[in-house]
This record gives C-alpha cells, structure tokens and sequence, in this order.
C-alpha cells in the first residue's frame, strides 16, 4: 500500500494570499476580443488546425474544420463521451494518423511528424490514464523524460566523461521538480508505489523535463481524491505563470471555470463552439449537447 498521506498533505497546506497572477490577465487579454464561435481566429496562435478528420471504417471520429490556440493561454476541450476529444489529442501529438488535415505547431508543419518528434519540438502530454513506468524509481521515470541524452548513444556511453555532466544536470532539474510537485520525498520509491493522483504529478512534472512550449492534459482530475485537486489546479496554473500554452481535456465544468481562459466544445466528432466559460455555459448549442438539462434546472 502506498504512503501518500504525507505529499498530499503538504500539496493541500493552506497557502499565503497571492497578488494577482500576471498571466491571468495578459492571457484572457489576447482573447478578448475574440468572437465565441468555431474555428475562431486567434491573436498569435501557437496551433493551428485546418481539416482534421479520423474516419474508422464508416465511423468518423474526428471532423475537426478549424482550431487555433492562442498562446500562453489555458484552453478547455469540452464535450460528451465520444465526441472525439482524445482522438483529436492523439492526432495532434502523433499518437495516431489522420485520414486528412493538417496543423501548425510553433510555426512548423506538424501534421506529419511521429510523437517523439512533436514531444522534441515542444508540444508534450499526460494521459487520462497514466504511463508511468510503475517497476521505475520515481526518480528514474524522471530521467527518461529528459531529452537529447548523450549517454543513450552507443559510443558515447561507453566513455562516461561524455555524459556524466548531462546526467548530474538532468538529476539536478528532475529534483526541482519533484520537490516543486511534493513528490521529492518518493523518488526512491517504485511509480507503481504512488497513489492515482500522485502519478498524475509525476506524469506532469516529467512532461516538464523537456521544457516544453505546450502541455496538453487528457482529463487531469480523472481519478484524483478532492484533496489533491487543488493542488493540481495551481499546478496547471503554475504552467501559463512560466510562459507555458496549456490544453486540456476535462468533464468537471468547476474546474474549466477556475482554471480556463478559453473553452472549445466539440460534439460528435466536430467544433460546434468556441468562447470563454461564462459564453460557453450560457450558449443554447452547447446546453443541448453537452451540459443538458440539469444545467437548466440548476438556473431556477
């Protein structure tokens, strides 16, 4: 059994009154004037997406016409069960082939490279269920997320003077941000030692090791006890604060309301709306098709 008691305790400690984050308002400012329907042009966009489309057999999972991402922003994907949302994750980072379409990362041509490529150029992401590699020290599952390792080169591993800097100065980084994630405490134990929303964190602090442009989370809470939440949402938070573009899947309208700058709906397969939580909770399209009826008893 897992000793979790100690990290989410101190995860959920009650914090200092913080001044207003900066990348609140710089990045809710980029979208203001941004109108609430799909496809939306955005201001500087760090990914852009023109005809997306996943077709298994005579199912089309993803029909996707346009989507950009304003950078330095937190964006929601929301949407019923099966209305595509991580097929269209899995296309974007690689994880799975398109039947058509195309997308920008950063300026680059995306749309053909394998995940490993997309993760170097900076577009990295968790799972709904995690990859931690559970028979891995914490530690370990770190030091594989760390890119570009001289020692992985078969003559250059065979004399240590090659990568022995590389390695104290990746041990160095993944130890901030474990510490950073209160997982400092765990990176002796085995992954598989962690509880649910433990590795979460980790699956998070190792997407981090290759400082990426934008993290894309596939329903970051599923599974996670109340009493971590919290603490995950500042850390999603903590993402925009250093310059970081954040994408995720999520299912609990709470959440999108305290964390999202922006929210995109998509419905059987397509982008049915764009705008901000309040505009996306109060739109008719999106009531009918996703928030349903308890939404409307919930405003009498």
């Amino acid at each position: 059994m897992s000793d979790d008691t100690q990290p989410e305790t101190e995860a959920t400690a009650p914090a200092e009154a913080a001044p207003v984050r900066a990348g609140i308002s710089a990045a809710r400012a980029s979208l203001a004037d941004v109108p609430p329907e799909p496809g939306a042009p955005k201001q500087d966009p760090i990914l852009n997406a023109t005809g997306v489309r996943r077709a298994f057999g005579g199912l089309v999972a993803v029909d996707v016409a346009h989507l950009e991402v304003q950078r330095g922003t937190i964006t929601a994907l929301i949407g019923p069960n099966g209305a595509g949302k991580t097929t269209f994750f899995n296309l974007l980072t690689g994880f799975d082939r398109p039947s058509r379409g195309e997308w920008v990362f950063d300026g680059r041509r995306a749309d053909r490279m394998r995940s490993y490529q997309v993760a170097r150029a900076g577009m990295v992401r968790t799972f709904q269920l995690t990859k931690a590699l559970t028979r891995m020290t914490v530690m370990d599952n770190m030091l594989i997320g760390a890119g570009n390792q001289i020692g992985e080169r078969f003559w250059a591993g065979l004399v240590p003077p090659l990568w022995k800097a590389q390695e104290a100065a990746n041990r160095a980084k993944a130890m901030e941000l474990l510490e950073r994630f209160k997982l400092d405490r765990k990176r002796d134990d085995y992954a598989g030692e962690l509880s649910g929303g433990q590795r979460k964190l980790l699956e998070m602090a190792r997407a981090l090791m290759l400082d990426p442009k934008m993290v894309m989370l596939d329903e970051p809470m599923a599974g996670v006890n109340p009493a971590l939440k919290q603490s995950l949402l500042e850390h999603i938070k903590d993402l925009r604060e250093d310059g970081m573009t954040v994408l995720f899947v999520e299912h609990d309208m709470d959440m999108v309301h305290e964390i999202a700058d922006w929210v995109a709906v998509m419905a059987a397969g397509q982008l049915i709306t764009e705008g901000t939580p309040d505009q996306i909770s109060a739109d008719r399209r999106v009531i009918d098709a996703y928030l349903g009826a308890h939404h409307d008893a919930a405003q009498h």
